[in-house]
């Protein structure tokens, strides 16, 4: 009998839903999270679609916010199907679970919650209250599940009573590997392209390609508000650089298995579903040594920030030029993906952590 056969689980992200039309890291997680849940036997339910995010500090947003997740939580009070469990995906200062903690302490359910964050730093300031709201959702959950160890840090120092912490490392939804790539195409970048972090690693990907020599190629998976940006800084390399576009998820896989290398430097990325992706596709991956990027890449030489785009064109420039290197990186990538970031592990890891409170409340 699967672990959580028979049983209900109520799901939430605040922040964006799983059904949101504009594709993102964050919604290909919820929906990832949704099936590995379900996969140990559960009926899943996308509870609500309320958005609760303040992206630039704004009180009056914040104070209209809350009264629409006062009245989402009385709907669900009142309306909501019986579950044994909620789970939320994504509390943080910008979109605190407003809702879930009220919806399940009065059904008298366990409260889970799956990578949260405390920013202490943000308890003053233009996010204040979110902030403080988005700890007060942290103190309520029964576990709270880590995706990095970056995470760990401000939750194990500010862990509330006797809360369980469960790494749950961040996860592919795939039983098994793919066919590893030909490593003979061009390399590939792939990334949502708009202002802020992204932008700056495609500044940093435009900065390392003028220190290349040698007849390279570079093709680019991705679109967005800042493509024009984008455009721009690649525009010095002509044919070199080729813009693939928005891809599906089959298209993207088939850009995996041709390329010959993965690069994206990873720019405040909290860790980055396109590494997991490229690893399973047996690519080597050229990225910075970040805080986030760490728990997702296999062990490596990854140029610290500061040594600056020559020092990734370094890399680039020694696994291009050595197909067998190319060839054995991308093997132990591929290996350190089959061994802790297939959806199999994921959804054992979860169920293992919550039956417990399951138990408890029955």
């Amino acid at each position: 009998m699967k672990p959580g056969q028979g049983k209900r689980v109520a799901f939430y992200a605040p922040m964006k839903s799983p059904h949101h039309p504009v594709p993102s890291g964050d919604r290909e997680m919820a929906r990832n999270l949704i099936a590995v849940i379900g996969a140990g036997g559960a009926d899943v339910d996308l509870v609500s679609e309320q958005k609760i995010y303040d992206k630039h500090g704004d009180g009056d947003v914040q104070q209209d916010l809350r009264a629409q997740a006062q009245g989402e939580a009385a709907r669900l009070i009142r309306d909501m199907p019986h579950a044994d469990l909620w789970v939320t995906y994504h509390n943080y200062y910008k979109a605190p679970d407003l809702i879930g903690p009220i919806v399940a302490r009065a059904r008298a359910i366990p409260y889970v919650q799956i990578e949260s964050t405390r920013a202490s730093s943000r308890l003053t300031g233009a996010w204040a209250d979110f902030a403080q709201s988005a700890h007060d959702a942290c103190d309520a959950a029964d576990v709270i599940f880590y995706l990095t160890a970056n995470d760990l840090i401000t939750l194990k120092r500010e862990r509330y009573g006797q809360q369980t912490l469960v790494h749950l490392p961040p996860f592919l939804p795939a039983a098994t590997l793919p066919r590893p790539s030909s490593l003979k195409g061009p390399m590939l970048t792939a990334g949502m392209m708009r202002a802020g972090d992204k932008l700056a690693s495609y500044r940093i990907i435009a900065e390392t390609l003028s220190h290349l020599s040698g007849d390279w190629q570079l093709d680019i998976a991705g679109d967005g508000p800042a493509r024009a940006e984008v455009e721009t800084l690649m525009a010095p390399f002509g044919p070199r650089v080729t813009f693939l576009g928005q891809l599906d998820r089959t298209q993207l896989a088939r850009a995996y298995g041709q390329a010959s290398l993965f690069f994206w430097p990873g720019v405040n990325e909290a860790f980055g579903m396109v590494y997991l992706e490229a690893q399973s596709h047996g690519l080597p991956v050229v990225a910075q040594n970040r805080p986030g990027l760490r728990d997702v890449l296999a062990v490596g030489q990854y140029p610290a920030p500061e040594l600056g785009p020559q020092a990734l064109a370094a890399q680039i420039s020694q696994l291009l030029g050595n197909p067998d290197l190319r060839a054995k990186q991308g093997a132990d990538a591929q290996a350190f993906i089959a061994a802790t970031h297939l959806a199999p592990a994921a959804t054992q890891r979860f169920w293992r952590a919550v039956t417990p409170l399951l138990e408890i409340s029955t």
